[in-house]
């Protein structure tokens, strides 16, 4: 990911801030299953819960196609391709690895939206889950 969009940028920005600054795995896994959440929350009027369920499935194909380095962990989720398996997943990942095949999901699904309904459109359905507002805090920091 050495050139980034700026859309691209806004997703690693919106995943380290939810991580927050004491990123443990388990904050990682769980800012990334927040962040598709999320994606699924504004979408889903529109493409409907399979049409969620579908892009995450082939975001993930595609992410693990594109990167060797994420073939493996593709392999772990083809029984359950869905966030509830993603999840177990990633917590069987290192740090780095967590949040390298996060940004590397978020972006792909990113991008494989936008080639179905354009840029224009995809910015504005995604705008509120990369913008985090001032008073929101990091993951990290709402715990007990």
């Amino acid at each position: 990911m050495s050139t980034l969009s700026e859309e691209s940028r806004q997703i690693v920005a919106s995943l380290a801030h939810r991580v927050g600054p004491t990123a443990d795995i388990a904050g990682i896994a769980d800012a990334i299953i927040s962040i598709l959440q999320d994606m699924d929350a504004a979408l889903t009027p529109i493409i409907g819960q399979q049409g969620c369920v579908a892009l995450l499935r082939r975001s993930l194909h595609l992410s693990a196609s594109s990167h060797a380095r994420l073939a493996g962990t593709y392999e772990h989720l083809q029984a359950t391709p869905d966030r509830d398996g993603l999840k177990v997943v990633l917590l069987e990942q290192s740090e780095a690895d967590a949040l390298f095949f996060g940004e590397v999901l978020l972006t792909t699904f990113y991008t494989l939206l936008t080639t179905l309904i354009g840029p224009s459109l995809t910015a504005r359905l995604l705008r509120d889950v990369w913008a985090p507002s001032l008073s929101d805090t990091p993951s990290q920091e709402n715990s007990p």
